[in-house]
């Protein structure tokens, strides 16, 4: 199966060689060339096609995340979670782009499950410099998750063909307001209030390509 990259911003270009006509040798080289072909998309993967199990994988990795970061534990709103499935319900063409809505959002495609795509968002706040706080592209998806006003959650996905599970999640109060990041995101504290290692949650995924989170 081919993979395919859905990317805002393409990751690989393909190498153009020059026009000298290849000798034999490379030829030959070039007919034993190996591709890896990604695996195959699970389509009946319980944490998203069981509605049970995709909101109570959406909450533990959220709150896993929010709860190291000194932030109190979301809720799951069904109205949240109508907004992004009537997004994706829209976005026939899977295309990998915000929806423009009055909420936080994060956005990603590619997971083997829900809680994959969640702890990769998490897992990016081993990048934030929380010694100089403020919105990153490399970590918005973090922020947005720990950001403590933020007090519901909600999300939707679809089966986009061969590029997986689209899985987009809304937040409200809305995080990554410029200007509070230093109040909003904390640093990883331990069971005693001390400062701890940032939390990592590795999970088995295919592909998981992010967006950003919106910075306003």
């Amino acid at each position: 199966m081919r993979r395919l990259f859905l990317l805002a911003l393409s990751l690989l270009q393909a190498a153009v060689g020059g026009n000298a006509s290849p000798t034999h040798d490379q030829a030959k080289e070039a007919q034993t060339v190996t591709i890896t072909a990604a695996p195959s998309i699970p389509s009946t993967a319980p944490q998203f096609v069981s509605e049970r199990s995709f909101t109570s994988a959406i909450l533990n990795s959220t709150n896993f995340f929010r709860a190291a970061h000194n932030a109190t534990p979301v809720v799951y709103n069904a109205t949240l979670a109508r907004f992004a499935a009537g997004y994706l319900a829209d976005n026939r063409d899977c295309a990998f782009d915000h929806s423009g809505g009055p909420y936080g959002e994060n956005l990603a495609i590619g997971c083997s499950d829900a809680q994959g795509c969640v702890d990769a968002w998490g897992n990016e706040g081993r990048e934030y410099d929380f010694d100089d706080p403020g919105f990153d592209h490399d970590t918005g998806h973090f922020t947005q998750l720990v950001w403590k006003h933020t007090t519901d959650v909600g999300c939707g996905r679809k089966l986009c063909g061969e590029s997986g599970w689209f899985l987009v999640c809304e937040y409200y109060p809305r995080g990554n307001v410029i200007g509070q990041f230093d109040e909003e995101v904390q640093r990883a504290v331990n069971a005693g209030g001390r400062a701890a290692a940032l939390p990592f949650r590795r999970s088995v995924m295919l592909l998981v390509f992010v967006s950003i989170s919106l910075a306003l």
